[in-house]
C-alpha cells in the first residue's frame, strides 16, 4: 500500500478520504461507546455532595462559606446514593394521614415517666424516661458516658439493650463486673449496622435501647463511611422513627468536637427530644450532668456525680466536694453562695495577688471567666482605688466546675482584696452579690434560696446587695446589706 503525503492534498482530497474512513470510524466508535454508557448508567446512581458540618445543608459543589448558616470551612464531601424511603422496617400498610384538630379537641394523656434508679439522672430529664423519648448524651472522650449509660441500663429493671459499637462484649462484662451490679435484664450486642440491630430489636423488644455511639452507626441506605453527616442524619432519623413508633426510649451517645460542641451537624441536636451534657476535669472526680435541652421537662436542672472505681457515685450534697477542708483561715479565700441551675451551692473562691516579677503582671483564672476577672480589676483599680495593675493576679474555683454565675463577684472581690491585705477572711462568712461597672453592688436573683442554703450549712453571716429584697423574717443567719466596695473592705479589714 503506497502511503500519501497528506501535507500536498488539498481541499477535495480531504474529502475524498472523509468518504471511505468515516464509516470505518463510525463502526469503531458505535463499538466502542456501548460498554461506555453502560458504565456511565450504572454509575449515574452515585451522587457526590458536599454537606455542612454545622447545619446540615447539601450543596452541590464546594464553596468556602456555607451560604445557609455563612460558617467558614465547614463543607465536606460526601458519596451518596438516591436517598430511599426512610423506615426503620418495611411495611406493606398504607398508613393513613393525620386529621386536623382543634386545641379543645386535643385529649392529653397523663405523662407516663419510666424511672430509673439514679435519682440524679431523674432530676435532669425531669422526672424520669419518657416512652418514645430520644435522649442524646455528649461529652469528652473518658470522661465517663459509657460508664453512666452502663450502670443506668443495670441498676433497671426493664429489659434493656445495650448496643455498642466501639467495645466488645468481653470489654463491656468486665466494665459491668467492676460496677458491681446484677441484672439479667441488660442485654449487650456489638452491632452497627442499623438494619440488623432492628432485626435483633424485632425478636428482643426491650423496654430501653442505648447506642454507643451514633458516630460509628450506618445505614445501607446511604453510601458513605460511618460518622460522615449524611449517615448520622439518616442513622439518627431511623431511631427517631423507632421510638415514636414503638414508645420505646432511645438513649444515644455522642462525640464531641474540639470546639466542644456534638460532633456532626447541628440539625442533630435539634431532631433528638433531650441533650444531656456530661462534663468535668479529668484531673478531678467530680462529674456535672446538664441539660441543654428537654422538651419534657427544665433545662434548670443539674446533676453531679462522683467518679470511683465502682462507678459513678450519686452527689446529694454538692457543697462538700466545693468547699475543702483547712487547718486554719487563710488569706484568698472566699465561700459564694450560687445557683446551678435551680440547686444552691456554695463554691470556695481562691485568689493570689503577688508582685509581677516580670514587667508585664499575669492575669490567670480556671473555673471563671477571665474578661470577667480583668474587668472587676480594672473597677478596683478605677472605682475603689487599689493599686493591682502591676501584680499578678491568679483565680482559682474549686472542684474543678466552670462557674458563669455573676453572683460570686462579691467573693471574687473579697478574695482578691483578702490575698492583697494577707488577710483571712473567716470561714462562716459567705456572699452573694454582682459587681458594676461603677463600683456598686448590684442585687442579684433567687436570694432566698441562696440565704437558705448557707443558713443550713450553718454559716453566720451573709454579705449581699443593699438593694436586694428578701423575707425578713427571724433566721439564724446574719444578713449584711452593703452598696459599695468601700464598705466591704471596711467590715472585712
Amino acid at each position: 500500500m503506497d502511503y500519501v503525503d497528506i501535507t500536498n492534498l488539498n481541499g477535495f482530497g480531504f474529502w475524498w478520504i472523509g468518504i471511505f474512513i468515516t464509516p470505518h470510524l463510525q463502526q469503531k466508535t458505535h463499538r466502542s461507546i456501548a460498554p461506555t454508557n453502560f458504565t456511565l448508567n450504572k454509575m449515574a446512581k452515585l451522587k457526590t455532595t458536599y454537606f455542612c458540618q454545622s447545619c446540615g445543608s447539601q450543596h452541590a459543589k464546594w464553596m468556602g462559606q456555607c451560604t445557609t448558616c455563612n460558617e467558614w470551612n465547614t463543607l465536606v464531601e460526601e458519596v451518596i446514593q438516591k436517598e430511599e424511603k426512610r423506615s426503620w422496617k418495611q411495611s406493606t400498610e398504607k398508613k393513613q394521614p393525620n386529621k386536623a384538630l382543634s386545641v379543645s379537641e386535643i385529649e392529653i394523656d397523663k405523662e407516663i415517666r419510666i424511672h430509673t434508679q439514679n435519682n440524679e439522672l431523674n432530676t435532669v430529664l425531669g422526672g424520669g424516661l419518657v416512652p418514645g423519648s430520644v435522649i442524646l448524651l455528649g461529652g469528652e472522650p473518658g470522661i465517663g458516658k459509657s460508664t453512666l449509660l452502663l450502670q443506668i441500663a443495670l441498676e433497671m429493671q426493664h429489659k434493656v439493650l445495650y448496643v455498642s459499637g466501639e467495645e466488645s462484649q468481653s470489654q463491656i462484662k468486665m466494665r459491668a463486673e467492676r460496677l458491681q451490679h446484677k441484672n439479667s435484664n441488660c442485654l449487650i450486642l456489638t452491632e452497627t449496622n442499623t438494619q440488623n440491630i432492628f432485626k435483633n430489636i424485632s425478636n428482643i423488644n426491650p423496654d430501653i435501647l442505648v447506642i454507643d455511639s451514633i458516630q460509628t452507626l450506618y445505614t445501607d441506605h446511604i453510601e458513605a463511611s460511618p460518622g460522615t453527616v449524611s449517615q448520622i442524619k439518616e442513622t439518627t432519623a431511623e431511631l427517631i422513627k423507632f421510638a415514636k413508633e414503638t414508645g420505646t426510649p432511645v438513649l444515644v451517645i455522642g462525640h464531641i468536637n474540639k470546639e466542644g460542641s456534638i460532633a456532626g451537624p447541628k440539625i442533630l441536636e435539634h431532631m433528638v427530644d433531650v441533650v444531656l451534657q456530661f462534663e468535668g476535669d479529668r484531673n478531678h472526680t467530680y462529674r456535672i450532668l446538664r441539660s441543654q435541652k428537654n422538651r419534657f421537662g427544665s433545662t434548670a436542672e443539674l446533676g453531679i456525680f462522683e467518679m470511683l472505681s465502682s462507678g459513678l457515685r450519686e452527689v446529694t450534697n454538692p457543697s462538700e466536694i466545693l468547699i475543702s477542708e483547712k487547718d486554719s483561715d487563710l488569706s484568698g479565700t472566699a465561700i459564694a453562695a450560687t445557683l446551678e441551675g435551680m440547686r444552691p451551692l456554695m463554691i470556695e473562691v481562691q485568689a493570689l495577688v503577688s508582685s509581677a516579677v516580670y514587667g508585664t503582671p499575669q492575669r490567670s483564672s480556671t473555673g471563671y471567666n477571665l474578661k470577667r476577672l480583668n474587668m472587676i480589676l480594672a473597677v478596683l483599680e478605677k472605682r475603689a482605688g487599689f493599686r493591682l495593675g502591676a501584680k499578678d493576679v491568679f483565680l482559682n474555683i474549686t472542684g474543678g466546675i466552670h462557674v458563669a454565675d455573676p453572683a460570686i463577684d462579691l467573693a471574687v472581690v473579697s478574695a482578691i482584696l483578702s490575698s492583697n491585705e494577707d488577710v483571712a477572711i473567716p470561714q462562716n462568712y459567705t456572699f452573694a452579690a454582682e459587681i458594676g461597672l461603677a463600683g456598686e453592688i448590684r442585687p442579684v436573683n433567687k436570694i432566698d434560696q441562696r440565704i437558705s442554703e448557707a443558713e443550713k450549712l450553718g454559716f453566720d453571716k451573709i454579705f449581699v446587695s443593699k438593694f436586694n429584697k428578701f423575707k425578713k423574717e427571724n433566721r439564724a443567719i446574719e444578713i449584711v446589706s452593703v452598696s459599695k466596695i468601700e464598705e466591704i473592705y471596711a467590715l472585712l479589714f
